[in-house]
């Protein structure tokens, strides 16, 4: 019986993503997109406590700021997320947007440098903006880069969400001990991988973001020694139109303790965000180890 309700709980959620993604996608590009931002701002956030997640988040990193701004970000943070959501499953009309942004910052030449040596780059993100804006442009740029994606937990669900994910580039591993093997294999290649870094971990050890402990993986520095490959911070960048991006490639981080390689990572994320607040995921449980006070 417990099987029959799941079964019976993915098919309705899948057929309610499937009817609202279908309804949204019907709409022009634009206005899908603005659509989908809003609505996830105005009725998904306050649901799903999205709103008291980002409020205690920005209590804990930026404790001197204004009520005014931290109500802003509270709801522009989900208007990004809804954005993000349905770019991905927009296949080339994302696409096209990602392949025309424009591509600067003091680590693309060390980016240009390894792809004219063959050389192997491990590619650090964030979930900012829209981290597949990267994807998208790199790979059409004579980059070919393979990335790690989360399986979903609704199997109805994952079908299309992969389907939508592998139309914006490939190849994409699940984060399985197979998935990340092959991930492996495409670096000792010469490959370019890419890995959304800013997740938190309670097995990761405890770095500092924003000036608190954060759970941080070591694997994308462990791997950029192993294999000699240049370890390079990469964000996608929503510009103030809504709709483009901004490719900004970071210095390259040196060769060293792997620790310091990946707080050095952080460092360069904390610096992105300051800068641009309202399209960090401020809804993740970026530092599990918070506790906070009861009154």
């Amino acid at each position: 019986m417990a099987e029959g309700r799941s079964g019976f709980r993915d098919w309705m959620q899948n057929a309610v993503a499937r009817a609202v993604l279908g309804l949204a996608l019907a709409l022009p590009y634009e206005t899908r997109v603005r659509f989908t931002g809003r609505a996830v701002s105005a009725l998904i956030a306050p649901v799903a406590g999205w709103r008291r997640r980002i409020r205690r988040n920005l209590a804990l990193a930026e404790p001197g700021l204004d009520a005014a701004a931290r109500e802003r970000i509270v709801r522009a943070v989900p208007d990004n997320v809804g954005r993000t959501l349905i770019e991905i499953y927009s296949g080339e009309e994302f696409v096209t947007r990602a392949r025309d942004s424009q591509i600067g910052g003091p680590g693309l030449p060390a980016l240009e440098a390894a792809r004219a040596e063959g050389r192997a780059v491990v590619l650090v993100t964030a979930h900012l903006g829209n981290y597949d804006a990267v994807r998208g442009k790199l790979s059409r740029e004579g980059y070919p880069m393979a990335a790690l994606y989360r399986p979903m937990e609704n199997p109805a669900f994952h079908e299309h969400y992969l389907e939508a994910i592998s139309t914006i580039a490939e190849p994409v591993f699940p984060t399985d001990a197979k998935g990340i093997s092959a991930l492996v294999r495409h670096l000792k290649g010469g490959g370019i991988i890419g890995i959304v870094a800013d997740v938190a971990s309670r097995k990761a050890p405890l770095l500092s973001f924003y000036g608190q402990p954060a759970h941080t993986p070591l694997s994308a520095a462990e791997w950029a020694i192993r294999y000699d490959a240049a370890l390079i911070p990469i964000f996608g960048i929503r510009q103030p139109d809504g709709f483009t991006f901004r490719i900004h490639v970071a210095a390259e981080i040196p060769k060293g303790d792997p620790g310091a390689m990946m707080q050095a990572y952080n460092d360069e994320v904390e610096r992105i965000v300051r800068a641009h607040p309202d399209q960090w995921f401020w809804i993740h449980n970026r530092w599990k180890t918070y506790v906070p006070r009861k009154t």
